[in-house]
C-alpha cells in the first residue's frame, strides 16, 4: 500500500523546520499529539468528533511522516518535539489545550513543564515518562523496564526481522496477542510508514513526582482497560501528587491504543472533559 497525505495537510514553520499539520474546525484551539511509530493519521476517529467543537491540530512530529526518516538526525526527541509544539500553539494566537497519546503524552507533558503558559488544559492518554512514579519494589522496577525493553526488542527484531516483525511484534506487546491481525489495514500501514523511527522514540524523560506536582493546568488521564500494567499504576500516583487531575478515565474494550481501538468512548470522555474547562 503507498500511502498519501491528505490533500488538506499544510506546513507550518517552527524554528526553522516545516511542521506538517493536519487542521480542521473552529473554536478553541485543540492540539493532537500522537505516540512512536505513528504521525498526525493516529487520529483520524478522533478529528471529525473534535472538530465539531474546536479548531483541532493533528502534526506530525519532527520527523515523522509524511517526512523522511534517515536515521542519522539528532534533534529527534521528546525536548526538541515539545517546542515545536510550543512554537505550533504561538502560531495560533491563544493556548491550547493538548491531548497526548503515550510518547505524545511525554511531549505535552514535556510542553507543559516547560511552557506552561501555552496549555490551557491537558489529557494525558497513557503516557511515557512517569515511570519514575512506579513503586520501589522489585515488580515496580521490573515494570520501569518494560518500555526500553520493548524498544531494545524492536531495533533488534527491525534489524533482524525487517520492518513487518518488527511492527508486529512491538503492537502486540502493547496491546496483547493479536493486536497487530485486530488493526485496520491503514491502521498497520502507518506504523510501518514509521518503523524506522522506532528506535530513537525509546528516548523520553522521566519526571519525579516533586516536578510533575507542579503542573498548574487543568489534567484528565486516560487508560485502556486491557493497557500493560504499568500504566494505570503510573497515572493514579500522577493523581495522588497534582491536585489538578480532575478525571481518570477507563476506556472500555481497549488496551493501550484506546483512542483507535475505542473511539466513541475515548472521544466522549475527552470531550466532557474540555467543555468543563471551556465553561
Amino acid at each position: 500500500m503507498r500511502s498519501v497525505p491528505h490533500p488538506d495537510l499544510e506546513r507550518v514553520d517552527v524554528g526553522g523546520y516545516a511542521l506538517a499539520v493536519r487542521r480542521q474546525g473552529q473554536g478553541a484551539p485543540l492540539v493532537l499529539v500522537h505516540g512512536s511509530l505513528s504521525d498526525y493519521r493516529s487520529w483520524a476517529l478522533q478529528m471529525p468528533a473534535f472538530a465539531a467543537h474546536y479548531t483541532t491540530l493533528a502534526p506530525s512530529l519532527r520527523h515523522c511522516w509524511p517526512d523522511h526518516w534517515d536515521d542519522a538526525s539528532s534533534d529527534f526527541n521528546v525536548e526538541q518535539h515539545a517546542e515545536d509544539i510550543a512554537a505550533l500553539v504561538d502560531t495560533l494566537g491563544a493556548s491550547a489545550h493538548v491531548v497526548g497519546h503515550s510518547r505524545g503524552g511525554a511531549v505535552a507533558l514535556q510542553l507543559a513543564l516547560r511552557h506552561p503558559e501555552r496549555v490551557r488544559s491537558l489529557v494525558l492518554a497513557d503516557p511515557g515518562g512517569l515511570e519514575g512514579l512506579l513503586p520501589d519494589t522489585e515488580a515496580g522496577r521490573a515494570m520501569g523496564r518494560e518500555s526500553a525493553q520493548m524498544f531494545a526488542a524492536l531495533r533488534d527484531t527491525l534489524a533482524e526481522g525487517g520492518p513487518l516483525a518488527a511492527a508486529r511484534a512491538f503492537v502486540d506487546a502493547l496491546g496483547g496477542t493479536g493486536a497487530w491481525e485486530r488493526r485496520t489495514p491503514g491502521q498497520q500501514q502507518l506504523l510501518l510508514d514509521n518503523i524506522e523511527t522506532g528506535p530513537a522514540c525509546a528516548e523520553r524523560p522521566s519526571w519525579t513526582a516533586g516536578q510533575l506536582a507542579g503542573l498548574a493546568c487543568p489534567i484528565q488521564l486516560i487508560t485502556g482497560a486491557r493497557s500493560p500494567e504499568r500504566y494505570p499504576l503510573m497515572i493514579a500516583e500522577l493523581a495522588r501528587c497534582n491536585a489538578n487531575v480532575k478525571s481518570t478515565v477507563i476506556v472500555g474494550d481497549a488496551a493501550h491504543a484506546m483512542h483507535r481501538e475505542n473511539p466513541a468512548e475515548f472521544n466522549a470522555a475527552v470531550l466532557d472533559f474540555l467543555a468543563t474547562q471551556c465553561a
